[in-house]
């Protein structure tokens, strides 16, 4: 099997799509995708935790326990890592890893630039065969391009094996970053942003869809709730039961693990 960081050098770049539970990531896997990463807005929406706040640490971690034996490489969001301790990141990367994930998505959320590099740093030395994907939020939070290269410089040195740079959409900044870089990009996709062959012409080696699904998924439930409450037989796509429930056969058990 292709590892992980291959799939980010391959000829094409690697569409990664987010799942949040065990029977969306099965379906994508099952739509030929070779990689799939969890998002942490569905992980977190679905319990009624607010995404961003370290409150789904445990959460997720069993959700890689239930994907990580599927067909396909995990990568987690673990948002910040859920603690400022690099110790403490790099146990609970440790702990993805001997669960099956082969990647990790950490965010900086614009704190200090030594802080993040320093859990990055930490999370190679518990788990080297981790993709490290460092997450810069220069373009979401603060002053996008005047930023992002000095921060990003910190974390390719403290080892990260790729970075990701949500909000970055124009094609010239695109290009020049790629140029700039050393370990391979990745952008998150947006239906107003360039196409996913234009990110691939720029250079871009990974593009992600973080909770896009996750809420195309919910817009859909409401647009079908609306049509049926007017009389209106609802449209789209829908899987049977049957279908449904076929997703949800695994090996691994959730339960036997105690988490």
């Amino acid at each position: 099997m292709t590892s992980f960081a291959e799939l980010h050098h391959s000829e094409e770049p690697l569409l990664l799509p987010n799942a949040w539970d065990h029977a969306s990531a099965r379906a994508l896997a099952d739509q030929g995708f070779r990689a799939i990463g969890t998002t942490s807005l569905g992980v977190a929406a679905a319990l009624g935790l607010p995404d961003g706040a370290s409150a789904t640490r445990d959460e997720t971690l069993r959700l890689a326990l239930a994907l990580g034996s599927g067909p396909y490489l995990l990568s987690v969001d673990a948002e910040d890592g859920y603690s400022d301790d690099p110790d403490e990141v790099a146990e609970f990367a440790r702990e993805l890893a001997a669960v099956g994930a082969v990647g990790i998505n950490l965010e900086d959320r614009l704190g200090p630039p030594a802080l993040h590099a320093a859990k990055i740093a930490a999370v190679k030395s518990a788990a080297p065969g981790l993709f490290v994907n460092a997450r810069a939020d220069t373009y979401w939070l603060g002053d996008g391009e005047e930023d992002t290269r000095s921060r990003l410089d910190v974390y390719q040195q403290a080892g990260a094996d790729g970075v990701f740079v949500p909000g970055l959409a124009e094609p010239r900044e695109i290009a020049a970053l790629v140029a700039y870089l050393d370990v391979p990009l990745n952008v998150l996709y947006t239906p107003s942003g360039p196409t996913v062959g234009d990110l691939a012409a720029l250079g871009v080696r990974r593009v992600s869809l973080g909770s896009l699904l996750y809420r195309r998924a919910l817009g859909a439930a409401l647009e079908a709730m609306a049509e049926i409450r007017e009389g209106r037989t609802p449209g789209g796509s829908l899987p049977s039961h049957h279908d449904v429930n076929a997703l949800s056969c695994r090996r691994d058990s959730v339960h036997s693990a105690g988490l």
